[in-house]
């Protein structure tokens, strides 16, 4: 039988995940699997799917139900549940619904080869699911981390009203969790003050499309070492094959 495995989202036709595994299927001569895009309105509509896909043996999950999901899993592991988001569902021969996060490990792998000693504090600009998973990683690599968003509360460090350069200087690790800047939207970019960024930061964007965001150009021009959310994605696209296929 056929093995189905798919991405869960919201106005997704976009996906990376769908060509990814596509290609690698193509290039492994997987011939056993197919990769789907399941594209929701809205997460009621999810065990719907479960009951109507046959030979469904896992997921991917993006924006805007990593967290909206957790309810209908059957059991969430235990970094995913510290995370308080999944971005990875394994189907078992049972049929039960098992959540994990692999954003974590793949956001980990990509980060460390740029990080120096200085890399002390970091930004994290937005608040939603792929920030809990970048948050989690920052606190396993022992680097302090503060929340900025655009309104003030509880957990938010600065908005962006707030954030003076200083800030900016004391921060030398910034991460964007936000989707501000993606394609189409390419001239978009958080409000941060750029000016105050060197030649010690590091710019990283979850962002993989376009290659280069407003984000990491401001940064650029600023000597910043950039980072886009490719390698990333690559990394956790694996992680999640090794869990489905575990």
């Amino acid at each position: 039988m056929i093995k189905k495995l798919g991405l869960l989202g919201k106005n997704i036709s976009y996906s990376f995940s769908k060509t990814y595994f596509k290609l690698k299927f193509e290039e492994e001569q997987i011939t056993n699997t197919t990769y789907e895009n399941f594209d929701i309105e809205s997460i009621d509509l999810f065990p719907e799917i479960i009951k109507n896909t046959e030979g469904l043996k896992g997921l991917n999950v993006t924006i805007p139900y990593k967290e909206q999901v957790i309810p209908y899993l059957d059991k969430v592991n235990k970094k995913a549940k510290a995370i308080g988001a999944v971005n990875t569902i394994k189907i078992t021969k049972k049929g039960k619904l098992i959540g994990y996060n692999t954003d974590c490990y793949g956001f980990k792998k990509s980060l460390k080869p740029f990080l120096k000693p200085h890399h002390k504090n970091a930004l994290i600009l937005g608040t939603g699911g792929a920030s809990k998973a970048i948050a989690y990683s920052l606190k396993k690599l022992g680097i302090h981390t503060s929340y900025v968003s655009r309104k003030a509360s509880k957990g938010i460090d600065f908005t962006y009203a707030s954030l003076t350069e200083n800030d900016i200087k004391s921060h030398q690790l910034i991460i964007n969790c936000t989707p501000l800047g993606t394609f189409p939207n390419i001239d978009n970019c958080p409000d941060i003050p750029y000016d105050a960024i060197t030649d010690k930061h590091i710019l990283f964007d979850l962002i993989y499309n376009p290659e280069e965001t407003k984000f990491l150009k401001l940064g650029k021009a600023q000597c910043a070492t950039t980072v886009n959310g490719l390698s990333m994605l690559q990394f956790q696209a694996e992680k999640a094959w090794s869990i489905w296929n575990s």
